[in-house]
């Protein structure tokens, strides 16, 4: 006689679950579609604000003048002022933290072959050459005390130079997944 199908008790039910939420957030992360959400959202937040400021602020200082321009470049000014004094303040740290890190997610992602590690690092690498691209544009709108045209000029600049940034980011890490999901993806591993 065959027994009856019975629910499962105990732990594999939570098993089920566990493997559930893993296979959600899968630590392959080439893989996985959450990460190229989120690099895609992470760049296009980083082309969307230039130096934290709005693209469609400048674009409307552009088209009206007047209070427009006069607001964005206060917020110009507020954004560069405050970047400006935390690489003052806290740049030295930073940048040795940084390195850290950077260092860290290399080893551990190309040399241990963590792909998760691989992951954060051509996410965060880009990132880290904006953020001295910003620090550097701050500098000189401050130094140079730019206003009107020539403010907006170099705000336009600087985020061309993020998009490129960023589309070599992306294609690169595209390439890189890609590879991944090639090699490892048919081992199973």
């Amino acid at each position: 006689m065959v027994a009856p199908n019975r629910p499962k008790t105990g732990t594999g039910s939570a098993v089920d679950w566990y493997s559930a939420v893993f296979e959600l957030i899968d630590m392959r992360s080439f893989s996985n579609l959450w990460y190229w959400i989120a690099l895609a959202a992470v760049w296009s937040q980083a082309s969307r604000y230039v130096l934290g400021v709005p693209y469609d602020m400048i674009q409307r200082a552009e088209r009206n003048g007047g209070q427009a321009e006069a607001d964005m470049e206060e917020l110009v000014r507020i954004n560069c002022n405050r970047l400006l004094y935390v690489a003052g303040v806290s740049g030295l740290w930073l940048i040795g933290i940084g390195a850290m890190l950077v260092t860290m997610l290399a080893l551990l992602g190309f040399y241990y072959d963590m792909e998760f590690a691989q992951a954060v690092f051509l996410l965060g690498v880009p990132m880290i050459a904006v953020g001295g691209l910003s620090v550097h544009t701050a500098g000189v709108i401050r130094d140079q005390a730019l206003d009107g045209r020539p403010l907006r000029r170099l705000m336009r600049r600087h985020r061309t130079l993020t998009q490129f940034i960023g589309m070599l980011a992306i294609f690169v890490t595209a390439l890189w997944g890609m590879y991944q999901n090639m090699t490892y993806g048919a081992l199973g591993q």
